[in-house]
């Protein structure tokens, strides 16, 4: 479904991905990682599997919203 490791996020931070949740009420998978740089807001996030994974255009470009770049 989707590797555990180091993402790099299309802005340009890296990620942890930790593993997969179940949302409680939906059953719906998220996506569990780790901001591996200071934030204020969180350590931890969430996300949809599917936003997750999705692909964007930026700037005329399409690129992935994570990129997978190591597993740890």
């Amino acid at each position: 479904m989707l590797e555990p490791g180091i993402y790099k996020h299309y802005k340009g931070k890296k990620y942890r991905v930790l593993g997969i949740a179940k949302h409680s009420e939906t059953l719906e998978d998220l996506v569990v990682y780790e901001a591996l740089y200071e934030n204020e807001n969180s350590k931890l996030w969430v996300r949809s599997v599917d936003m997750f994974k999705e692909r964007l255009v930026i700037n005329g470009r399409e690129v992935p919203r994570f990129e997978f770049i190591s597993s740890q």
